[in-house]
């Protein structure tokens, strides 16, 4: 063989074959996002209603090529020299959070439709959604930290854009800055932990940089090591609102446009529990004696503070209903803590610390249904009550008795009570997962922290059903006047429709979401 030959060869084995299909669900939503923000440059503006059933369409076609990937086998963008090391793998764990993420952003554009655009830019809402999804469709798939950060930044960008999007609106703004500070931050310290991590394993792959760190770190690079795990992994406790690095939650949601407080709630929360589950459990396993305590004493901070400060915020007279489902969102990123800080204390096993990786991914799935939903009632009442008092919520049953219910059943879902079967039954997993691992105290917390809930809840809950003229003067700083609901928007009609019936009957098989959850893992 010639020199020449051999050089082609050697150049042939450096191209790396693309598996499109693999792939397939976040390029869509890719494709789509650019094409949304052309035609947004040539489409009148009567037409730009448009552009959101394209974004629909995009986000339906993206959840259509999950189907042929279900088998979960599917891997691409490996090592020319290591076909087993990969930077994308379409394996279960990665499908189950894209249909949470893919499903959370075409229930936000549902949202979006059934509300209010008059105050936004429709061309660049739909991009930004667009984008974002993209990113948090990419995230659970990817294998080394270099993909895994640039997947979370394209998440995580368009959201500040988003939160703030609303021209001229002072609390858009302010909501804007303090979510695009406190993300900023999170991303600096990750990516100085990233880089000690890369500096003492020489690679950015997750198998590999398991395999080198429990081969062991020579000398001083140990204490770097040490030092690239804490902070990556403090980076991610950014993400996902866990106390003490909440502070720009209830703020962010409240100025943000309601369908960008349902988003951010659901799919940004869900994107920041997989990065930690992929760096924790796949990543730092021969670490997990180290991050496994830290994460369960975040847990029961996280959901301690949620839950306490969604009682107080209760207890003011004219409450407001986003900042109050902003409380509970913190409370709920606790008990999605507790499976993962429990595969801590799993005795270095792999299968044994995937085990309550299922819990989180079934809590995760539940409650991005019913909050979702909650959301929707909320964005219809907004309609006519945009100031959102929960006292605006008397005479939801006598006006619209269907909606009042499934607002019922979505509030007693997050609580955990009957007939939301599906929520008692996610709690009732995440706490089992704690008592397997030996961490009692994290359960007797969690118990305590439930009963809590329920007070704020179950009040929300009572408001829906009583007399409709019980609603004037009963809230100081409330708009006055009954709430009146002339019509419901059809997008907003499906939007609380699909949550309400996957709610029922998740509940009446509560063993589908665990089952479900269970082939999830890698």
């Amino acid at each position: 063989m010639t020199v020449a030959a051999e050089s082609a060869v050697g150049a042939a084995s450096l191209v790396q074959s693309v598996d499109w299909l693999a792939i397939a669900p976040p390029t869509i939503t890719a494709l789509v996002a650019l094409i949304v923000l052309v035609a947004d440059l040539f489409v009148p503006e009567h037409r730009k209603p448009l552009l959101g059933v394209l974004t629909i369409a995009g986000l339906l076609a993206a959840l259509v090529m999950l189907l042929p990937l279900r088998d979960g086998d599917r891997s691409t963008f490996c090592l020319p020299t290591d076909a087993t090391v990969c930077s994308y793998t379409a394996d279960h764990f990665a499908l189950v959070i894209q249909f949470l993420v893919l499903g959370g952003a075409l229930l936000t554009a549902l949202l979006t439709l059934g509300g209010e655009m008059r105050k936004l830019p429709v061309g660049e809402y739909w991009f930004l959604l667009l984008s974002s999804a993209a990113g948090a469709a990419l995230l659970p798939a990817s294998r080394d930290l270099a993909t895994l950060v640039v997947a979370l930044e394209v998440a995580s960008l368009p959201a500040f854009a988003l939160v703030g999007l609303r021209r001229g609106d002072r609390l858009s703004s302010e909501a804007a800055l303090k979510f695009f500070l406190s993300s900023v931050a999170a991303t600096a310290v990750m990516l100085l932990g990233v880089s000690f991590v890369y500096a003492t394993t020489g690679t950015l792959h997750l198998t590999q940089i398991a395999a080198r760190l429990e081969a062991g770190v020579p000398g001083q690079l140990a204490t770097l090591a040490q030092a690239g795990v804490a902070l990556t992994l403090v980076g991610f406790a950014f993400k996902t609102a866990a106390a003490p690095f909440h502070f720009w939650v209830p703020d962010t949601y409240v100025g943000a446009p309601l369908p960008i407080a349902a988003y951010l709630s659901v799919v940004s929360k869900a994107v920041g529990f997989t990065g930690l589950i992929l760096v924790a459990v796949i990543g730092f396993p021969s670490y997990a004696d180290v991050w496994g305590p830290v994460l369960a004493v975040l847990a029961g901070l996280t959901m301690t503070v949620g839950n306490v400060a969604a009682l107080r915020q209760s207890a003011t007279r004219a409450w407001s209903a986003v900042r109050l489902l902003a409380w509970s969102s913190v409370g709920q990123a606790g008990y999605l803590l507790v499976p993962i800080a429990a595969a801590g204390y799993a005795d270095g096993q792999p299968n044994g610390s995937l085990v309550p990786i299922g819990s989180t991914v079934a809590y995760a799935l539940m409650y991005a249904v019913v909050n979702l939903g909650a959301f929707a009632v909320v964005a219809l009442v907004a309609r006519t009550k945009p100031l959102n008092r929960i006292s605006d919520y008397q005479g939801l049953a006598a006006r619209r008795p269907v909606v009042a219910l499934a607002m019922g059943f979505f509030l007693l879902c997050l609580a955990g009570l009957p007939p939301g079967i599906i929520g008692l039954f996610a709690k009732v997993t995440v706490f089992s997962a704690a008592v397997d691992a030996g961490l009692g105290w994290l359960a007797v917390v969690m118990a305590v922290n439930v009963v809590i809930a329920l007070y704020y809840y179950l009040q929300w809950t009572t408001v829906l059903f009583r007399a409709p003229e019980e609603a004037a003067g009963a809230a100081e700083g409330a708009e006055p006047g009954e709430l009146v609901i002339r019509g419901v928007p059809a997008a907003l009609t499906v939007a609380i429709a699909l949550t309400a019936v996957a709610g029922v009957a998740l509940s009446g098989a509560p063993q589908l979401v665990l089952r479900f959850a269970g082939t999830s893992l890698f």
